[in-house]
């Protein structure tokens, strides 16, 4: 084992697949020479050659094109879009190609492209960096979702969804990159996709997050046990497709739930997550579920953010208004 940030089980998985196989490329704008602008790619241009690990022009539809052409012809494409509010430019080739590649084709082709990308508020970031778009991405079949909040997760998770014959979107919390260690098996090791973790057991609430909100989760849990209250953290890592059995279970364990996401309130994740609660457990629930989020603005510019974004003090707010109810 070692004690590892999150950037370094990152790079850590990259290099494990890079070794694994020949066909795996990794590519973006500055990933090579520069090791990427949170220098998760450090180091492994000089390891595995300019051929392997390379950049590319600034131009997101560029490297969504690249993707798909690379990964018809055999390659197991990494690219990186440099931080995810870009998307944008890149969404033809997301949602209308490699998405659909496998449906379009009758399941002879497959599209086994991992796109990573950073995103998420907290570290004073331009406009346009920190935006937690996963919600477009999310409401796309054909690709996968995966945003881990720990490092040994985002090892084990990368190294499946650069595996999986799929295409998978990983996006990666700036604040989470470098804000703390745990153990990290240096081993090569996977972790379920579509799988979702309890955190913490608990019996009287249930709190289900992903991401940074993940810890904004904890910090209340551990609030609300010096007032008695039991608090159940899931960990949702894939937030498309949805596990639904550990968030039903717990739900008929604890009977109250709260759903918390540093997106913007209006058509998110956790609006999902409360109507497959509602439609699938609503005879087990003791209060109405309620959701923690941003605001319908516009992401802050960075002197507001905190004001602006979801903490534990907003989630716990709502626990209360879920237990007195």
């Amino acid at each position: 084992m070692a004690q590892m940030t999150m950037i370094q089980a990152i790079t850590d998985a990259l290099r494990t697949e890079l070794k694994n196989d020949e066909n795996v490329l990794v590519f973006g704008e500055d990933v090579g020479k520069n090791g990427g602008v949170f220098r998760a790619t450090d180091g492994l241009q000089a390891e595995f050659g300019e051929e392997r690990v390379f950049d590319t022009p600034l131009a997101e539809s560029g490297i969504g094109g690249l993707s798909i052409g690379l990964a018809l012809q055999g390659f197991r494409p990494v690219p990186e879009i440099q931080f995810f509010g870009f998307v944008y430019e890149v969404m033809d080739s997301i949602s209308g190609q490699m998405s659909r590649m496998r449906y379009r084709s009758g399941g002879t082709h497959i599209n086994p492209i991992t796109i990573r990308s950073p995103f998420g508020g907290g570290v004073h970031t331009p406009e346009l960096h920190a935006d937690s778009l996963e919600g477009l991405i999310a409401q796309q079949p054909g690709i996968r979702v995966v945003i881990p909040s720990t490092p040994y997760d985002a090892k084990g998770l990368l190294i499946s969804a650069i595996r999986n014959n799929d295409p998978v979107l990983f996006l990666e919390h700036m604040k989470l990159y470098r804000s703390f260690r745990e153990e990290v098996p240096e081993e090569e090791y996977t972790i379920d996709l579509d799988k979702a973790d309890v955190k913490r057991e608990g019996t009287d609430v249930t709190l289900i997050a992903y991401g940074a909100m993940v810890h904004a989760c904890l910090k209340t849990a551990d609030e609300l046990e010096k007032d008695g209250i039991s608090a159940e953290v899931i960990d949702l890592r894939t937030v498309s497709p949805l596990d639904i059995d550990t968030i039903i279970t717990s739900v008929k364990k604890t009977n109250r739930v709260v759903v918390v996401q540093e997106a913007q309130r209006q058509a998110g994740v956790a609006a999902n997550v409360i109507a497959e609660i509602q439609e699938r457990a609503i005879l087990h629930l003791e209060a109405p579920v309620l959701r923690v989020t941003a605001p319908d603005t516009v992401y802050a510019f960075s002197e507001a953010e905190e004001v602006w974004l979801p903490n534990h003090k907003d989630i716990i707010e709502k626990v209360n208004r879920v237990m007195n109810f």
